[in-house]
């Protein structure tokens, strides 16, 4: 059998009860798979990998487990940006993020409205709504294919930057 070098992260999907357990625990389809390495004799170990893997693959198709590369969990992360989620400490600690650039996003906005209370809806390329809080006035309107940066700020809080402009703080709305 041929070592291969893959990164891969499994990740069980637990309820927010067992959250705690499935951080320090790796999934069991997962556990069976590495068990396998210690099996004495060729023809049994290539039998327990292969049963092994049958088993993850099944648990990976009812979504019992979920398995993505790093490159999938920094996007993850980045479409989650500014959402409000249960800490189930699956895509890594806040200190991650901070290394990977999800403390801020740049991108486009690709719709935008003022709501009956005179603040700015955005809605950006990538789908996520963003809700304008406080009452500062921008010098420009924003408009649709206008920069925006949100970052993040104290206490949970957001600021957006709309093509340079002074800074509003905003929260994620989905």
């Amino acid at each position: 059998m041929r070592a291969h070098h893959w990164f891969i992260a499994a990740f069980a999907v637990a309820a927010p009860a067992a959250a705690q357990e499935a951080q320090t625990q790796r999934p069991a389809a997962l556990t069976r798979l590495i068990d396998c390495r210690a099996v004495q004799g060729e023809a049994e170990r290539l039998a327990c990998y292969d049963a092994a893997v049958a088993a993850f693959e099944t648990a990976e198709q009812n979504n019992e487990v979920v398995v993505m590369d790093r490159q999938q969990v920094r996007r993850t992360r980045r479409s989650l940006f500014g959402l409000v989620l249960p800490d189930l400490d699956i895509f890594g600690d806040n200190q991650v993020d901070e290394v990977e650039g999800v403390s801020e996003l740049e991108t486009t906005i690709r719709s935008v409205r003022e709501d009956g209370y005179g603040k700015w809806v955005f809605v950006l390329e990538d789908g996520a709504r963003w809700r304008q809080l406080d009452s500062r006035e921008l010098a420009r309107e924003p408009r649709p294919g206008n920069t925006i940066r949100i970052r993040r700020a104290a206490m949970g809080s957001y600021l957006a930057n709309i093509e340079g402009q002074v800074a509003i703080r905003v929260r994620r709305e989905q």
